[in-house]
């Protein structure tokens, strides 16, 4: 119906103020920040701190000799983590004198290292630098300042009233907001997932670390083999999980999704779930951005960190990606795909971080293993729904990060609570 006494000019204006001002400004960085490819076995204590080595060595390429001096949760839990051999190797050939400081804390970030060149006749050079989660590491000068935002939103409410102004989902957003480029990197996390899945199922034997853990990846991807139905479906969920926790916890290449602690819940969930729709890499391609996009409200509204929030910001914040993922990939709207994504992230809620001998391994890969079936379990559950529940997703997030800050320090990735105190070996036997 025409009416002919509304001016259409003012109408139309207001309509689009409406639709835009809900994405003014920016607000969250680019998904290549939550898929980082490197060496496990933490991308907190792993990966960050080699990039910062490195960095420094650029600064320094003729010193022989540095100290790094680790504080807080770096110091803690750096033996179990490889953070003195990252160091040590991305300063080679120089001599290296590592300082362990456990009880002394920086306030910014609690994974806080410094960096001194120690040849006579030098300038020191201190510097102070944070590996603040995921691998990614800020220092003094860099720790206000604003990091490159390139989404107008900024949770899961933006990206659902996206979709209602738009008709486009999560997937979408990604890919008009970053450009085709960022499917060539997606292809290359999907691609770098894949093999570590596929070394992990053909490696057996002991993880180095000294909890003579075996590697159980291969065992259980024969067995699921005998299996059908239901039982070989999680049995291969549980394999793939496996692979790539076993590959993280002996130094392989992983991706971050959202960390290396974290990294073997999304691969497996994608690889099962492809296999049993006979999907292209296409269609995981854009499934990993929608994992990416889920992983970035939480990153920007909360934390992926284990030192800031504990185990539910890794593998809780995994499992809510993996879910998503898969609720996507198998035909769901964007109502079942948050809902799928905020089951995962709600049912991880209060998780610590508690590693045995600040090793990522007990409880870290079983916890992969288990969050990725959840994910697998938490889509299927959100698909037989119309998609409507009580609980947001942004609530969940917000719950999260409220409940990290009450969590005891010790709960936060230093290995001195919870599980972590019961690791010796006559605990284990009996």
């Amino acid at each position: 119906m025409f009416y002919p006494d509304i001016n259409w000019f003012i109408y139309f204006k207001i309509v689009y103020f409406k639709q835009t001002q809900k994405y003014t400004g920016t607000n969250m960085e680019s998904i290549k920040e939550i898929f980082r490819i490197g060496r496990g076995p933490s991308s907190s204590h792993t990966m960050g701190p080699s990039l910062a080595a490195k960095r420094y060595r650029e600064r320094h390429p003729d010193v022989k000799n540095f100290k790094v001096t680790l504080f807080g949760s770096l110091a803690l839990t750096g033996k179990g983590h490889l953070t003195d051999m990252a160091v040590e190797d991305a300063l080679s050939p120089a001599g290296v004198e590592v300082i362990w400081k456990k009880d002394e804390k920086k306030a910014f970030h609690p994974n806080a290292m410094e960096f001194e060149v120690m040849d006579k006749g030098h300038d020191p050079d201190k510097w102070l630098v944070y590996s603040v989660g995921g691998g990614k590491i800020v220092d003094d000068s860099e720790k206000d300042a604003s990091p490159e935002m390139i989404y107008r939103q900024k949770n899961m409410h933006d990206i659902l009233t996206y979709y209602k102004d738009t008709g486009n989902t999560f997937w979408e957003l990604v890919f008009e907001t970053e450009g085709e480029e960022i499917k060539n990197y997606l292809s290359d996390v999907w691609h770098t997932m894949q093999d570590a899945i596929k070394r992990g199922l053909e490696k057996e034997g002991l993880i180095p670390g000294g909890l003579k853990l075996q590697r159980k990846a291969a065992s259980y991807y024969i067995k699921s083999k005998s299996l059908k139905d239901h039982s070989a479906t999680m049995s291969r969920i549980f394999a793939y999980a496996l692979a790539v926790s076993e590959e993280n916890a002996s130094g392989g290449v992983v991706v971050t999704a959202p960390t290396c602690g974290s990294s073997g819940i999304l691969p497996a969930v994608l690889k099962i779930t492809q296999e049993q729709y006979g999907l292209s890499d296409e269609h995981i391609i854009r499934a990993l951005a929608t994992a990416g996009l889920i992983s970035n409200v939480v990153k920007y509204n909360a934390s992926i960190s284990g030192a800031e929030v504990g185990c539910q910001g890794e593998v809780g914040t995994a499992c809510a990606m993996a879910a998503a993922a898969a609720a996507q990939l198998a035909g769901g709207s964007p109502a079942q795909i948050e809902y799928a994504a905020e089951m995962g992230l709600e049912h991880h809620l209060g998780l610590t971080c508690d590693p045995i001998n600040g090793l990522v391994q007990i409880p870290c890969i079983e916890r992969n293993v288990h969050a990725a079936a959840r994910a697998f379990d938490s889509a299927r559950y959100s698909l037989l729904s119309d998609g409507k529940h009580f609980i947001g997703f942004d609530v969940v997030t917000k719950v999260m990060k409220e409940t990290g800050k009450d969590l005891p320090s010790l709960y936060r990735e230093t290995a001195l609570g919870g599980l972590a105190i019961f690791g010796n070996k006559d605990f284990v036997d009996n």
